[in-house]
């Protein structure tokens, strides 16, 4: 049965049925975080005492903008702060006896958006007499590192009522109650427009408190006075920003020094003086962003040659694949082969270290949490590992992984849940759009609606871009017409041929005209 707009909008009403729609009044107490109370006391005591301090962040944009958020109120109450993100090369993740070796020094050591398994590291802290604060989000491993507070909520005693939620929000939720324990009266709030994008980029579900984070930092983003926004803002030619320019344009510029070089460089643009020097650090990262995709596409081509396309799980691997781009070359051959993707490179130990991406409703955390001990090191979540093994293993774990994945009983592996059902063309118009705005911003946890037409005839079929990798469509069903666009393919398609549709629905705003097109996913 097809869809009518009000069955799409019971759809995606039900998608907010337990949390309603929330708004920042309804932000959790930071008290509601177990050991918030203690770790504020301890920092306002290093504060006082003029202690040295210094923060541990990570890489990814998560971590890079809870280390700005720190650093931004430390600079706002004049109080120093030094601040380490781990370079991926010769650091690895997070704290580690690497890092800790370079803190000897300190009095406190605080991590933002990591810490939680940082076992081996806890205790050099402890032999340094460097006392520890943990800000994490992550899952708790088996056993908790030592240390003098621990906040991430996913701890069994921890009070604060969502599940989900980025390290960003928690470095937040700690300067929040920083700045009432020392009674410092800064505007904190302005901070959420910089909370908005590590949400995103961290693939937080948009729901609960986190959309009514993104939403408020949406529209604190277009007012920011941050030069670093304003450079942004002034490169994409935008005044205000949506949750897509966000995870398309923005997230992978700030991502893309880690991956290649340092996440210094854009922990250091985020905390611009002005908008000169932002505007020179931003042309940094983005040369190392255009260096990142002709890396990924060079790999990704060499991973699809290695796909046999009877695993359930791929896994494929390279002794020399460059370990910063391994994580987005598995989202791009996982969307190829629609199957959960798992990328390696060997090591200069001669060990595997990779990442993998699910598909669809693949838990690939639980999956490979099962095999775990033919794995050096593992983490991640639902949709995102990261794991090492010894290149021996390779055979036993792959074997493993597929008949943990048949264990799984995924019935439902190849239908997509994010495609909402039916819909004809006739159903199409501007109500239906400014209906759906309505549950925007759409992205993990709220997927963009997703349709599929049935006996749709292409009346026209143009190749676009600099190398024809994509494709302008004009569209028939039942005597309406639509235009459509499809990105980066290489599957020839005939006028008048009779095919199926899957796409989102975009406002194409162009020359002061706006019109309704399809964004293509699929044509089968």
């Amino acid at each position: 049965m097809s869809l009518t707009k009000v069955k799409i909008e019971k759809i995606l009403n039900g998608r907010f049925e337990q949390d309603g729609f929330l708004s920042l009044s309804n932000l959790p107490h930071p008290s509601s975080f177990k050991d918030m109370n203690r770790a504020t006391e301890r920092i306002v005591q290093a504060i006082r005492k003029q202690e040295k301090i210094v923060l541990i962040g990570d890489y990814d944009v998560d971590g890079i903008v809870s280390t700005t958020l720190m650093k931004l109120f430390f600079n706002e109450i004049g109080i120093e702060l030094e601040w380490i993100i781990p370079n991926r090369f010769k650091d690895g993740y997070g704290l580690s006896a690497t890092v800790v070796s370079r803190i000897k020094d300190y009095d406190l050591a605080i991590t933002v958006d990591n810490g939680i398994s940082a076992v081996e590291a806890s205790l050099l802290c402890k032999e340094y007499n460097i006392e520890l604060i943990i800000t994490d989000h992550h899952l708790l491993p088996d056993i908790l590192p030592e240390a003098y507070a621990i906040i991430d909520q996913k701890q069994e005693e921890c009070n604060f009522p969502y599940d989900e939620v980025c390290g960003a929000q928690i470095a937040w939720y700690l300067i929040a109650s920083l700045n009432k324990a020392l009674k410092s009266n800064i505007n904190i709030k302005s901070y959420i427009a910089l909370v908005s994008i590590a949400i995103i980029a961290d693939m937080m579900p948009l729901q609960h408190i986190n959309r009514a984070m993104v939403l408020s930092g949406l529209q604190l983003l277009s007012q920011s006075q941050l030069p670093a926004i304003k450079a942004f803002m002034e490169r994409l030619d935008k005044v205000n920003l949506n949750a897509e320019d966000i995870g398309f344009q923005i997230a992978p510029i700030l991502n893309s020094a880690g991956r290649m070089d340092d996440a210094k460089w854009s922990v250091e643009f985020l905390l611009s003086s002005n908008k000169a020097d932002a505007t020179i650090r931003l042309e940094r990262l983005v040369e190392f962003n255009n260096s990142r995709k002709l890396i990924e596409q060079k790999i990704t081509n060499e991973a699809l040659t290695q796909v046999d396309p009877n695993d359930n799980i791929i896994v494929v691997y390279g002794d020399d694949w460059h370990e910063g781009v391994v994580g987005i070359v598995a989202a791009r051959v996982g969307r190829t082969f629609e199957k959960p993707t798992i990328v390696l490179t060997k090591s200069k130990e001669g060990n595997l270290k990779g990442s993998g991406r699910s598909f669809h409703i693949c838990n690939l955390f639980k999956i490979t949490e099962s095999c775990r001990e033919l794995l050096d090191k593992f983490g991640g979540h639902h949709a995102a590992i990261g794991l090492t093994l010894p290149l021996k293993n390779l055979e036993p774990f792959k074997k493993k992984l597929q008949q943990n994945y048949l264990n799984e009983n995924y019935n439902e592996a190849y239908s997509d849940p994010d495609i909402l059902g039916i819909l004809n063309f006739s159903e199409i118009n501007f109500d239906l759009t400014n209906m759906m705005r309505q549950y925007e911003p759409f992205g993990q946890g709220n997927p963009r609606p997703k349709f599929v037409t049935h006996n749709v005839i292409i009346q026209e079929v143009v190749s676009m871009g600099k190398e024809k990798e994509h494709r302008r469509f004009t569209f028939a069903h039942n005597g309406a017409i639509l235009q459509g666009v499809m990105f980066k393919t290489d599957a020839l398609f005939q006028v008048f041929d009779r095919v199926s549709v899957v796409y989102t629905i975009n406002e194409n705003h162009f020359n002061n005209r706006i019109n309704l097109q399809l964004m293509v996913e699929k044509v089968l």
